[in-house]
């Protein structure tokens, strides 16, 4: 069911590592070079990159909602291969196993007693494919990992790997053999994008290039989890005004007493927005935090852990009803002007 990229035992054998801010201009460098060589795999989709990218540093997860063939797996592998790390990617099937995602306690006939085999979730960047064809018990066994970066095994608690992500496909729930994610499972992601069908030009060049040769196989690391734990605390060091912390608290309690929602944005998901809008701050070059960069991450960060109402929603227009709601309550915010220390 699991597939190991790279050794499993790269997670645990890293060297510490005490991560550094670093200044802007090496900031942009390296992220530059981590967007480029995702994009060289996924042309015309460099949205989709970015926030993949802001997930990773936001030290957040994400979750990529589309139909089958338009690239899902095919992003989560380009922004494995971008880093030199320990990545797993796990095949969620309907017989798929909560212990075949978390490990299992083994009994060692050598040594008489039980030891740990870990399973798949100890990598620093776990692809779960197709995580909704996985029944909810084994959607749940990384509910743990997601949000305390460990796991709990028979009463003894492992810790995962840093820096850790979890790159999740889904495929549309009208499809067949899908599970809907449980809203507790959907808010541990940060953001949740759709990757879309690629325009002509994208298309016609897949097909001239991929007819001989496989573009992940020329993608080489250009960072090193060091870099990232480097690149993970730079962003936290982004200014945040308090003008900026109360919008973003306004925008979340606006969610929780819209009358088309019956479900509002968690706290954890207002947590989430502003440490996805320091990353986003950082990739524009800026120290400091301004409304644009909430307001630009609002939909991706929000709108998968909201749910519409029966009336504002009906029977299958509950992603409009959430896209419309988002887009009223943005428009109806105060924006604060001063967002500089």
């Amino acid at each position: 069911m699991t597939e190991s990229v790279i050794s499993e035992d790269r997670a645990t054998a890293q060297a510490p590592h005490a991560p550094t801010p670093l200044a802007v201009e090496r900031f942009a460098e390296i992220t530059d070079a981590v967007l480029g060589a995702i994009t060289s795999v996924i042309d015309g989709k460099p949205d989709a990159a970015r926030s993949a990218l802001i997930c990773l540093l936001a030290e957040g997860h994400l979750l990529i909602e589309d139909v089958p063939g338009v690239g899902k797996t095919m992003l989560a592998r380009a922004l494995a291969a971008s880093i030199d790390a320990a990545v797993r990617r796990i095949q969620f099937t309907p017989d798929l196993l909560p212990g075949d995602v978390t490990g299992v306690s083994a009994f060692n006939p050598v040594e008489r007693e039980f030891e740990f085999k870990p399973g798949a979730v100890f990598a620093n960047i776990v692809i779960a494919d197709e995580i909704n064809r996985s029944s909810p018990k084994t959607q749940s066994a990384l509910l743990e990992a997601m949000e305390e970066r460990q796991v709990t095994v028979d009463g003894h608690t492992h810790l995962v790997p840093h820096p850790f992500l979890v790159v999740a496909t889904q495929n549309p729930l009208e499809m067949e053999g899908t599970y809907a994610l449980p809203e507790a499972q959907r808010d541990r992601f940060t953001m949740r994008i759709s990757m879309g069908y690629p325009d002509a030009r994208a298309e016609t060049l897949m097909l001239r290039q991929r007819e001989t040769v496989n573009p992940l196989e020329s993608v080489r690391p250009v960072v090193t989890t060091h870099e990232v734990a480097d690149l993970i605390v730079t962003a936290r060091h982004v200014h945040v005004a308090p003008a900026i912390e109360e919008y973003t608290v306004s925008l979340a309690q606006a969610t929780r007493s819209h009358s088309d929602l019956k479900l509002g944005a968690s706290p954890r998901a207002t947590l989430q927005l502003v440490r996805a809008a320091k990353v986003a701050a950082a990739l524009e070059g800026r120290s400091f935090v301004i409304p644009d960069d909430i307001t630009g991450l609002l939909h991706p960060v929000f709108a998968h852990r909201l749910i519409a109402t029966r009336a504002a929603g009906g029977a299958h227009h509950g992603e409009a009803a959430v896209a419309a709601a988002l887009d009223q309550i943005a428009a109806n915010a105060r924006v604060p002007l001063a967002s500089r220390r």
